[in-house]
């Protein structure tokens, strides 16, 4: 009975496992370094870079690997990432907004045409969709940190949109660029 090994099915299925996983770690490398090159290296100060090293926590990235993309912002100062975005419409007529970090606008632009037309979809002109969106801020406070009157307050002076209590946490909505001092003892 050929091909019934197995041994042999595992190394595929955890080459195939391998290859997803490299190719996650890739894009999070990605994005640590340009957050790193944009912004300080101190995670504490770059917020970008501590959202990205969160996410490749949550990927399970290994620490080295994270400690290597932050340093290569610092070294590879000759190769440098777009942030693009796309405006498109997905099958049944979805709007959709495409946020892409590429060193190639071309070959983006075509892997993401390509993507969209083998699913019913079609890439749309710059300002086609972006007028159903609305760009927002989401600002996530532990209820241990601040009381709920309090939040409220905070929530009605810096001009925002919504507030919610959640089950750990509240969360404001804002304006996407909004600057604000916060004080939490």
């Amino acid at each position: 009975m050929a091909g019934h090994s197995h041994w042999a099915g595992i190394k595929h299925k955890k080459g195939r496992a391998d290859k997803e996983r490299s190719k996650i770690f890739s894009k999070l490398s990605r994005e640590i370094t340009v957050a790193a090159k944009l912004g300080d290296k101190d995670p504490n100060m770059n917020p970008r870079l501590r959202t990205a090293i969160q996410a490749a926590k949550q990927a399970n990235m290994p620490k080295e690997n994270i400690l290597r993309a932050i340093s290569k912002s610092q070294m590879s100062g000759d190769k440098n990432y777009d942030n693009l975005r796309y405006e498109g419409f997905g099958p049944f007529n979805t709007a959709l907004i495409i946020e892409t970090l590429t060193d190639n606008k071309n070959r983006s632009a075509s892997s993401i045409r390509t993507l969209l037309q083998k699913n019913g979809g079609r890439l749309g002109e710059s300002g086609s969709t972006s007028h159903m969106f609305n760009s927002c801020g989401i600002i996530h406070i532990d209820k241990d940190k601040i009381s709920e009157e309090d939040m409220i307050e905070l929530a009605v002076n810096m001009g925002a949109k919504d507030c919610v209590q959640k089950e750990g946490f509240h969360e404001i909505v804002t304006k996407k660029r909004i600057s604000i001092k916060l004080k939490l003892i």
